[in-house]
């Protein structure tokens, strides 16, 4: 008679965390001193559902990007719907936005989100497959200050945190007006360089050449280094715009360095591009991300809207 074998207690899928009692009051004193700031600044609370329509995510976010490829939670429900637990918070906030008749609102109109968020990517330090953000979204207004201001809310957020040494990187990466120039000027550089670069940045070569600044392999890193810049490319409104922007930075006496390599993962952004991270400390990731992004109504199906918007990581606070 043979017995049976010993059950395990299951354990919680790859990437996925819980939120102990002594993390949990961290947790909580990071949202209540976001959701303080942003209220002081005139952002009201939104929440959004944690399952949209697939398409919500594949049109703006970009079918190449590697959230769209690789890392996407999706399903079939049985009514044939396809759906995706979000793995960014801007879209489903656009979504919102079109949905509740936010156009008929005092403008612009300010919203802040936080919960939980989902990709299916390698886990590593500060990189999980849940992960919590608190996210801050200003829409239909183009005027630079909002650039600024969408930089200085989470930098107040995260002093009042007592970071005392976070540096924004900070780089415009133009519009639909001047952007493809410099793309074409980017596919120029990289073809002499093609047969140096890695398997993806191979594919983003041909697919979306701005994603061959954003790789992390070393020998890309090194090729990138000597890339064209876009600041260099930038059109009379755009260099007039960025130069605005930094000058409020200026004024506001938040610290900043010029990133002329900076992009961000998702199609939907122009101009405005930043990231929050630690002072002197090699390889840290960044505690905040963000910039403008005009287009991403259109790109939704709707009219243009000018937005900008960022969001705080919390596991990585």
């Amino acid at each position: 008679m043979t017995k049976n074998p010993k059950k395990e207690i299951v354990k919680s899928p790859k990437g996925m965390h819980d939120v102990l009692p002594d993390d949990f009051k961290i947790y909580e004193k990071i949202i209540e001193k976001s959701k303080e700031i942003a209220g002081f600044y005139g952002f009201l609370p939104i929440a959004t559902p944690h399952l949209e329509h697939t398409e919500l995510f594949t049109r703006p976010l970009g079918e190449t990007s590697d959230v769209v490829e690789k890392e996407m939670y999706s399903l079939k429900t049985k009514g044939g719907d396809s759906l995706t637990l979000r793995p960014e918070g801007t879209a489903s906030i656009m979504r919102a936005y079109a949905e509740n008749g936010m156009v008929s609102w005092p403008h612009p109109v300010k919203l802040y989100y936080l919960g939980s968020f989902f990709r299916h990517e390698n886990p590593q330090k500060g990189r999980l497959r849940e992960f919590r953000q608190f996210g801050l979204e200003v829409l239909g207004e183009g005027d630079p200050i909002i650039d600024a201001n969408i930089i200085k809310i989470p930098f107040f957020i995260l002093s009042e945190l007592g970071f005392k040494n976070a540096i924004v990187r900070i780089n415009s990466i133009g519009d639909k007006n001047c952007a493809p120039n410099y793309k074409k000027e980017l596919l120029n550089f990289y073809k002499k360089k093609f047969n140096y670069l890695c398997k993806d940045c191979k594919r983003r070569f041909k697919e979306n050449p701005l994603r061959l600044l954003d790789c992390k392999e070393e020998s890309c890193i090194e090729i990138k280094s000597s890339a064209p810049q876009m600041v260099n490319h930038l059109c009379a409104e755009c260099k007039e715009h960025f130069k605005t922007v930094l000058e409020f930075l200026d004024e506001g006496k938040i610290p900043y360095t010029l990133d002329n390599y900076l992009v961000r993962g998702f199609d939907y952004y122009g101009r405005t591009v930043f990231e929050i991270s630690l002072e002197r400390e090699a390889n840290s990731s960044a505690l905040c991300g963000g910039g403008r992004y005009d287009d991403l109504m259109q790109l939704l199906g709707g009219k243009a809207l000018p937005s900008a918007g960022c969001a705080l990581g919390v596991e990585r606070i």
